[in-house]
This record gives C-alpha cells, structure tokens and sequence, in this order.
C-alpha cells in the first residue's frame, strides 16, 4: 500500500480539519456596505441572484468554526465577478467589493491565523470571464485588440451575449460566460503564476485548484508547483479531478485531490437502500455497497497513491457541486452519522461542508448552495454535537491523522478496520450500516497490523465494552452504529 515518493506533502494538512465556505451563503456583517438588491437571506437560492454573505461575517463566525473543531478554510471564489459563485473572474487582483473587498479579506486572514486556521483560495485559471479586462478589451476593439492571443478567438463579431448563436471562441464547456484563457501564450501563463504567487505573499496557505484539467499546456502545472513551493513549501496544492488522479499525484503536480472517489464509496455503503440514486453528482452513477465492496473499493484507493498523498487528501461528504450529503441519504440522520465518523477516522484530511454539521439539505446546483441559517433553533444540536465529538477525537488520536491503515473485518453489511501509530496503541473502527444489528469478529493478530491485545476493549465515543478473548474482538453492533476502539479506557 506504501510506496517510495521523492517529494512531501504540507505536514500541517495531515492534523487539518477544512470547512468549506461559499461566501455568498455563509454569513454577513453589517460592516459591509453593499448593493440594495439583494435576495432575501432565508429564500431558496436562484442560480443568478445573490444572498450578500461576506468576509467579515466569516471572521465573527471564526468562534463557531473552532468551536466545532476546525483548524482550516477552503473558500469557493472571493474574486471581483458578476456570479454569486464568483468562478467568472473578473479581477484576479482584487477581492469581491460585496465580500468586503480586500481590506475584509486582509482582517480575515491575520484573525484565523491568529487563531491557528489555516486559508485555501478557490483559483480558477483556465477560464475568467466577460468581464475579465483582456477580454473585454477584445470586445471593444475586436481584431485590433492587443489581448486577441489571450483568448482563443474564431471568427469576429464575438458572440460573446447572443443566445441563438454559439461561441465563437473556446469557452469551458461551451459556456460563452466563460472564455477560455489561452495558456499557450507566455503572457497569460506569467499571468497565472503571478496572481497564484501574489496571494501566497499576501499569507494564503494554498490553492484549490479549479478543473485544472482543462489546462492541457505541456508543463503549466509543472512550473505552477514550482513557482508555488518556492513562495512556500508548505502551500497546499488541492486540485479538482473526480476520479483516478494518480498520473497527477506523483510529486511533479498537486499535493492532493478532492477525494471523490472517498466521498461516493462512502455516499454507497452508508447510503445503502437509502440512496438517492436520481442523482449524478459529478456525471458519476451513484449505487449502494455491501460492506465487502466498500472494503474492496477502500483497498483500491489506498493502493492508487503513495501515502504521503493519502494522508493528505482531501476527503469530504459533499461540495458545492454535489448534492448536499443528507439529501442523498433521503435525511436519514443515522446514516449521516456513520459517513461522518469513517470521515473523521480515515487516511486524509477530513472537510465540511458549510451546514451539513447542523443538517442543512439540497439537490442539485443550485439548491446545495442554500444560505446558512443562524437562528439555532434551525440546527439540530444533536448532529453538529456528533461532529464536534468525532472531529475532536480526530484531534486527540495521532493514528487517526497519521497512522497505518489496516483491513479488518467486511461482510454484508459491516466493515472494521484499525488505525496504527506506534508506539500508541492502535485504534479500531467498527460500523454496522445494515438495519439489522451485526456481529464482527476481529482478529487480534491481523495480518500487518501488528497483534492487538486481549482484554476488554472500549467504545471512546460512548464508553460501552467488548470482550477480546480467544484470538479475537467480537462486537454486537446495533443497526446503523459505529465504534471506536481503544484498549484500557
């Protein structure tokens, strides 16, 4: 499972805890002045309309982030755009003036890194937008532009606003908001690289790296990761790519990936008959998993990439481009429950979601985005408790963060597995996602894992007891339930 890697990736993102923030729906502060047209916070979100979240709201809510145990920020987009998801960039240099603008984002910053919270930007570099001033600049002066190599243009007049008439310049996905940046040409590449090493000395711990395959110049992410570690090694370097990334985790590209193909192992197996199926997030066909199958799916990925990038991936439940976790479990609660805590004990570092700790729903884009309610009422204290506990056990477990990963058991509906970091005793998680209550038998001398000793074993979450006798730790698990164990408690 472990292989020789000639490069490391950042040490403090293996003890992280991310929460992701779309800003336009996270909170707002009465310290931003901003436009009158606003829709109402509570409202269902709309694909164009914006709700008025910003900066400053995000540094008052900083108590609530550590309270629940976070200790970094994956931010979607703070650039100046005309999107509420702000992925049609319009100046790379200048934080949204709606967010507070980039005297916000300085206070931002120097507050969660007071507190020990690291920040990643979203960084959107093969496409900007209408708006982008190289762009516009084509539109307004047509062949005769300077900028004309900057893009990849056609043929003149742009149809860069007639809905009845194609593009007729490269655009992601045939979008005409979005023009595709032309990173062939050594000007637009300078470009890139100046604006990611810019934000890097303004004190930014890393990129998220937006459908960076999109970008098919030869060497681009190459002198990208270059130029990033020489402004600080310890950036992280997050990119999105949905499955199999491995041509790309070798030490020449990204840190890590948003691991979803974590997140729709773990959508199956605990999701089980309840699973939304309706849903692709991702183009991905979603389908339950036996706990067998989620094993050998978990077996796959960890073979795919040398540890160092294993412990630190990206793992989450959900994003902005995924239905929200609970809805795809059709709100079953018990079940939210189980994915949070295979999250929370997994190889990689575990991210959030904006709201799913407080039970927060919504299907597609763009209802996944909807506004955080702040009247606590609304929460379900329960869930978010269950959170703060498993992220705070996360905190206190070194082999959670850092130790070996070892198969244990697998059958229909249960899977264990251990967690191991000597000289620490090792830890093993155990979960039932059947609805009927499972016996497991674990082996007290797995094969690698080193042998685990007899005696009672304890539940750290709940405090309950297990025998260990005979070569093995024989659990009962009620349906739908998990545990972790440790020895002597």
């Amino acid at each position: 499972m472990e292989r020789e890697l000639n490069f490391r990736t950042p040490d403090w993102v293996k003890d992280a805890v991310f929460y992701q923030i779309f800003p336009d729906r996270f909170a707002k502060s009465n310290r931003v002045s901003k436009p009158n047209n606003l829709e109402p916070w509570d409202s269902l979100p709309t694909l164009y309309g914006f709700k008025g979240g910003d900066l400053r709201g995000v540094l008052e809510r900083l108590d609530y982030l550590q309270d629940l145990g976070v200790n970094a920020v994956y931010f979607n987009p703070i650039f100046q755009s005309t999107a509420n998801h702000r992925y049609h960039t319009h100046d790379y240099y200048r934080v949204d003036p709606i967010l507070g603008g980039n005297e916000a984002f300085r206070d931002l910053l120097d507050e969660a890194h007071r507190r020990g919270i690291r920040i990643v930007l979203d960084g959107v570099f093969n496409h900007a937008s209408r708006g982008f001033f190289q762009f516009n600049h084509i539109l307004e002066n047509g062949p005769a532009s300077p900028y004309l190599d900057w893009f990849i243009v056609k043929s003149f007049p742009l149809h860069a606003y007639s809905a009845r008439r194609k593009p007729n310049y490269e655009a992601w996905w045939g979008l005409r908001a979005l023009p595709k940046l032309n990173t062939d040409n050594p000007q637009v590449r300078e470009f890139i690289m100046g604006v990611a090493e810019h934000w890097l000395r303004e004190g930014i711990d890393g990129w998220r790296l937006d459908v960076p395959l999109e970008i098919k110049t030869p060497s681009f992410w190459e002198e990208f990761r270059r130029r990033v570690k020489a402004v600080n090694p310890e950036a992280y370097i997050v990119a999105e790519i949905w499955d199999d990334a491995a041509p790309w985790l070798q030490g020449d590209h990204f840190d890590a990936v948003m691991n979803y193909v974590f997140t729709r192992a773990v959508w199956g197996f605990c999701g089980g008959p309840m699973l939304d199926t309706s849903f692709r997030p991702g183009g991905f066909r979603l389908r339950p998993l036996s706990g067998t199958e989620f094993a050998d799916e978990i077996d796959r990925l960890l073979s795919l990439y040398p540890w160092e990038v294993t412990l630190a991936q990206l793992n989450l439940l959900g994003s902005h481009d995924t239905p929200r976790v609970l809805t795809l479990l059709r709100g079953d609660k018990r079940r939210l429950r189980l994915a949070v805590l295979l999250q929370m004990t997994f190889p990689g570092a575990p991210c959030v979601y904006y709201g799913d700790e407080i039970g927060m729903e919504g299907g597609d884009d763009p209802d996944c985005r909807r506004s955080f309610p702040w009247d606590e009422s609304r929460w379900d204290a329960d869930l978010r408790d269950w959170y703060r506990r498993c992220i705070r056990l996360r905190h206190t477990s070194p082999a959670l963060r850092r130790g070996a990963f070892h198969r244990l058991w697998a059958d229909q509906s249960a899977y264990a597995f251990a967690r191991a970091l000597p000289p620490d005793p090792p830890l093993v998680v155990a979960v039932n996602a059947g609805e009927a209550p499972a016996e497991v038998r674990v082996p007290l001398a797995p094969g690698g894992a080193g042998p685990l000793a007899d005696g009672p074993w304890a539940d750290i979450l709940s405090g309950q007891t297990f025998p260990a006798a005979d070569g093995a730790l024989r659990l009962t698990l009620p349906p739908l339930s998990g545990v972790v164990l440790a020895r002597g408690l």
